[in-house]
């Protein structure tokens, strides 16, 4: 079993930062990863990162804007998000499994947290 929790989100102005962590416990995974999900659209892809190597994926729409890490001895992955955009609006969530770049890569969620980015 794997439990992930999240914290950080909040209300933002737009080209404001935030920075999302998700605190691990329980077994672990190759791979964990960020997603979002806006009212009334799917859960999407934001950013994934190996766990023992590092490598970093994202979704093009936050390329250079969104930073993706990871603290080993804390069993922490962190989302710092900067120069937020009103779309990047939606509930976040961290999820650990194998990986990729769909939801059904991963087999363990949070509990999400809501990021607001006004205009």
């Amino acid at each position: 079993q794997m439990q992930l929790v999240e914290s950080g989100g909040g209300l933002v102005q737009a080209g404001g930062s935030l920075r999302l962590s998700c605190a691990a416990s329980g077994r672990t995974f190759n791979t964990l990863g960020w997603f979002r999900q806006a009212p009334g659209k799917e859960r999407e892809f934001v950013a994934r990162i190996g766990w023992s190597i590092g490598t970093t994926y994202y979704t093009a729409s936050v390329k250079g804007r969104f930073t993706i890490s990871r603290d080993n001895a804390k069993n922490t992955v962190y989302l710092q998000m900067n120069s937020l955009k009103p779309e990047d609006t939606a509930v976040y969530y961290c999820a650990a499994g194998g990986g990729g770049n769909y939801p059904q890569g991963y087999y363990y969620w949070g509990q999400g947290t809501q990021v607001t980015v006004s205009s």
